[in-house]
Parts: C-alpha cells; sequence; structure tokens
C-alpha cells in the first residue's frame, strides 16, 4: 500500500519506552527522505532496488545515527554489557555513538559472513551515481501515469500519496519535500 508513517510521531513513542527506531527506507531512499533526521535511530536499505538501479547486485546497508542510548534501557545487553563472544567487550563503553555499528561490524559480521564482494560494492557504487536522477524521473513519470489514471473512466481508485483525496497526503507533503513514492496501486 502507500500507507506513510508519521516517523517524527512513532519516534517520540518508541523513545518514550527505550527503543530504538529502526526504519526500512528501501522505498525511500536516502535520496528523497532522511529519516534519521525526523527521530529514526538506525535506518536499513536494499541496495538492490533503487540504490543500485540496475538490479546487477544484492545487497543492503545499515545506517546507525549514533544517538539512540543502548545503555540506558537495560534491554539491550549484547551491546551495552560485557559481550563473552568479543573478549568481554562493552560496545557501548568501548567505543559509545558508535556502539550498535560496530556490534554488527564486529559479531553479526563475523557469525554471518554478510560481506559484499569489491565488485559488487563497486557496482552499488555506480548505481548512486545516477541515484538522484532516476528518482527524478521515477517521480516525473509516476506523476503523470497517476494523473492520468485518476481522471480515467475506467479506473475507480488510484491510491498514491501524491494525490489530495489520499489519507496520508499531509504526511506525504512533510516528508516528501521533492516528491517521492513511486509506488502505486489502482483499482
Amino acid at each position: 500500500n502507500s500507507d506513510i508513517p508519521d516517523i517524527d510521531a512513532i519516534a517520540e513513542i518508541a523513545h518514550k519506552h527505550g527503543l530504538p527506531l529502526v526504519i526500512d527506507n528501501t522505498f525511500g531512499t536516502p535520496y528523497l527522505i532522511r529519516p534519521i533526521e525526523h527521530g529514526a535511530d538506525v535506518v536499513v536499505h536494499s541496495a538492490t532496488k533503487f540504490i543500485g538501479g540496475h538490479g546487477t547486485t544484492l545487497g543492503g546497508v545499515i545506517v546507525d545515527s549514533g544517538k539512540f542510548d543502548w545503555k540506558k534501557s537495560g534491554k539491550y545487553a549484547p551491546i551495552a554489557e560485557p559481550n563473552p563472544s568479543y573478549h568481554g567487550v562493552s560496545f557501548v563503553d568501548a567505543v559509545g555513538p558508535a556502539a550498535f555499528v560496530t556490534y554488527i561490524r564486529a559479531i553479526l559480521l563475523r557469525d554471518t559472513g554478510a560481506t559484499i564482494s569489491p565488485f559488487n560494492a563497486f557496482l552499488l557504487l555506480q548505481g548512486t551515481e545516477t541515484l538522484s536522477l532516476r528518482l527524478d524521473r521515477h517521480i516525473e513519470n509516476t506523476k503523470k501515469v497517476v494523473e492520468f489514471l485518476a481522471n480515467h473512466p475506467k479506473v475507480e481508485k488510484v491510491n498514491h500519496p501524491s494525490l489530495p483525496d489520499h489519507p496520508d497526503h499531509a504526511l506525504y507533503t512533510k516528508y516528501f519535500k521533492n516528491g517521492g513514492a513511486s509506488i502505486f496501486t489502482f483499482n
């Protein structure tokens, strides 16, 4: 669907309860929306989609804001307490704001082997060179198709947040200043 979450409000609730806000920004991309600026603590992307743009490489991105206090809530022992699988290091004490991303690199990378080859990293970086151009074209084309379908007599409904009658239109205009969301549905 084309629902737009109110990131600011969700971040406030999550932080009130000692929880990090993790956002999957695969379809938003860092070009269209930056969830960390709205209170997200960790942002993930499937780089295979818009970031890479060419379908040549499987990959992902984890971005840590460095703002979440992993020790305060007492809920994140592997990051905040001495970690026996990593020589008793407390990642919070050792690297402070970089605790989560260091934990990801030191533990999860070690345990799962989820590394990207140099060539695939190169392909993803090539995709980032044209990200803004491709997304601007996606937005332009989506707007034209959505407007065409919204005015077509055989189309019952178009579900896209850029349309004024969409329930999340206000959030769309708040978070997507330059347009966005090339995914839509219609009946």
